[in-house]
């Protein structure tokens, strides 16, 4: 294969090629190195990129495969991470000038599992000030002049750009979606507490939740199989079996699915494109899909989210703003300054609010397969000085379902991505779905 052959590849295919012997990591690793090479100086996606190093792992894999030791799934395969995920061998800073130079003592357990599973980590990627709001340098591969999105808008972007096969990012708010839609992705933010945040920078502990972006299906659930082993270190676990998401993933559903449309509270703030879009899909679905509204008592959640994650941020960064000077953004400051002024009554009724949200949520999926929405209001926005709206994936995100964004609209010749919302814990059904759908509409 040529070079742009091997990082065209996804990381199942990239899997694939080195367990049957037709090439080795180092060739796969060099491949999407000369595509960084190409692309970063327009889409600066990388914070930090060592070449040598990243190389000198993959030789590492190729001889440990070699010696005939047993190997893991992702063994070769190279991936990213947002730099908010702790790196031992790699700086880890946050995005901030603040924690420039920073260098963490471990792997973050997300790393740790990918690292064991045989993937090559070959480099850091951008991510907003603190994973909130303060873009970074990276543009948006289809149109530099467009935002990728954020918070974990390198991650995004390395995957559309074809820099690596799949990436590691988090959402907070709409920190992994609304950078999948905008970048034409594949994203999943799956269910609250099935990824460990043990290493991962804390913005809001009852919504931080670890993401995956990759470039099919069948990527997001490997990566999720092998991410998804319990951490005692991580109070928002839960414990579970591993190894479901692939084999589930890729069976065929025993019934083809209905999904629910749900324009949701904040059904006026999409584009019109992007509402003629979602009608005609909904129209080209026919019987497998049924608008439904949402139970009464959602309409507040965007709110009841906002006083949970604005809290945090004070909580978190309040400390740190009061001395950096000048070194931490307005934005981030006036948001700091936002949540110290959210009463406990206020932070505690909103997670109150939220377990009995979602518990309500739930009675939808006696009906449907998966919740079908925007993921974002429109495409990227034109401009650099802001990474869009994330609205259309608060909900969500304050419910903890999983969530995934499908790169399978165009508005204004820039993606956009479908969302499909699966019940708590259902990540594998819903990544099934998300399969079912994306094939339906291929073949139609």
């Amino acid at each position: 294969m040529s070079v742009p052959e091997l990082a065209q590849l996804t990381a199942v295919q990239m899997a694939a090629e080195i367990h049957a012997g037709n090439c080795r990591s180092e060739e796969l690793v060099a491949a999407c190195l000369s595509v960084i090479a190409e692309r970063e100086e327009t889409v600066g996606a990388w914070t930090h990129l060592d070449a040598e190093q990243a190389l000198a792992q993959a030789r590492n894999a190729d001889l440990e495969r070699s010696s005939g030791r047993p190997v893991g799934p992702l063994h070769g395969v190279p991936f990213a991470a947002k730099d908010i995920f702790d790196t031992a061998d790699m700086p880890t800073e946050y995005g901030s000038p603040l924690f420039s130079g920073r260098q963490p003592l471990r792997d973050a357990a997300a790393i740790a599992r990918l690292r064991e599973a045989g993937a090559v980590l070959i480099g850091k990627t951008v991510t907003t000030e603190f994973a909130v709001y303060h873009p970074g340098k990276t543009r948006n591969p289809h149109n530099p002049e467009r935002t990728p999105g954020g918070s974990s808008s390198g991650s995004a972007a390395a995957v559309a750009a074809h820099m690596v096969p799949f990436a590691l990012g988090t959402q907070t708010n709409g920190s992994v979606i609304r950078p999948a839609s905008f970048c034409g992705v594949y994203g999943l933010k799956p269910t609250f507490g099935l990824i460990s945040r043990t290493g991962v920078l804390t913005q809001s502990p009852p919504l931080d939740t670890p993401g995956i972006f990759a470039r099919s299906i069948e990527d997001l659930a490997v990566a999720a199989d092998m991410l998804s082993a319990y951490d005692p270190e991580d109070a928002g676990m839960y414990p579970r079996s591993r190894g479901s998401h692939y084999r589930t993933a890729i069976a065929e559903p025993p019934l083809p699915p209905v999904l629910g449309f749900v324009k949701s509270p904040v059904w006026d703030r999409a584009e019109a494109g992007t509402k003629a879009a979602f009608e005609e899909l909904a129209d080209a679905l026919g019987a497998h899909c049924e608008e439904v509204a949402l139970p009464d008592g959602f309409a507040s959640a965007i709110e009841w989210h906002g006083h949970i994650m604005l809290a945090d941020l004070a909580r978190h960064f309040g400390p740190l703003a009061e001395r950096s000077g000048d070194a931490m953004s307005e934005r981030l400051r006036g948001m700091i300054d936002q949540g110290r002024h959210v009463t406990a009554v206020q932070y505690n009724n909103a997670r109150d609010q939220a377990a009995r949200l979602a518990e309500r949520f739930e009675d939808l999926f006696n009906r449907y397969g998966a919740i079908l929405t925007p993921a974002t209001s429109g495409p990227a926005p034109l401009g650099l000085g802001a990474t869009g709206d994330p609205i259309f994936c608060t909900l969500w995100t304050y419910l903890g379902v999983p969530a995934l964004s499908l790169p399978l609209l165009e508005v204004d010749a820039m993606p956009v991505g479908v969302q499909l919302i699966g019940a708590r814990r259902e990540d594998a059904r819903l990544l099934r779905t998300a399969r079912w759908l994306v094939n339906h509409l291929a073949a139609s």
